[in-house]
């Protein structure tokens, strides 16, 4: 996948719309210092874009996967393009992590937004609650989020009190007080 390519194509549709968005997934977490290997790229942004961005896609060649009223996966036939997932939020919830999203992943010239950690910790803790053969993974990665510097351990401890995964926040807390 040309990361920066899609990652600018995908931009521009948000500027022209006025609509935020983020990064999500192992670009994100690679803004903060973890990377891994990835094929595709994930985003978050509001629910009111939906219809349009995957309209969007559609004109640009992408089949959709799958279109529900909180995620849609796209794939393109040329490998240059790729798979994307899109995450739709709404409300306060969109108003918050997207208004505090920060500029701090660069592809290229391309200046990314990407989520507070905290948010990506939730996003995580949700996938996990949502699909529990994504545990490990997820895990793995909260526990990184949760080894930053500054970061709120009290608000992700909340996340998981809020999906009734507060057995796997004592998990990673213990592992992260061991060493």
């Amino acid at each position: 996948m040309n990361f920066e390519k899609v990652l600018k194509e995908i931009g521009q549709f948000f500027e022209q719309e006025g609509t935020a968005f983020a990064i999500i997934g192992a670009f994100a977490l690679h803004a903060y210092g973890l990377t891994r290997a990835t094929r595709d790229l994930d985003f978050v942004t509001d629910i009111q874009v939906q219809e349009k961005l995957i309209r969007f896609l559609e004109e640009l060649g992408y089949e959709t996967i799958h279109a529900s009223k909180g995620y849609s996966n796209h794939l393109h036939t040329d490998p240059a393009k790729g798979r994307i997932d899109f995450v739709y939020i709404s409300g306060e919830t969109s108003r918050q992590l997207l208004g505090s999203a920060i500029k701090n992943m660069m592809v290229g010239k391309t200046a990314i937004p990407v989520p507070r950690a905290e948010y990506l910790a939730a996003m995580k803790i949700q996938a996990m609650k949502n699909d529990p053969e994504r545990t490990f993974q997820e895990m793995a990665d909260i526990q990184f989020l949760m080894r930053l510097p500054g970061i709120d351990r009290n608000e992700i401890k909340g996340y998981f009190e809020k999906q009734g995964l507060l057995d796997k926040y004592n998990e990673i807390k213990e592992i992260i007080e061991a060493f």
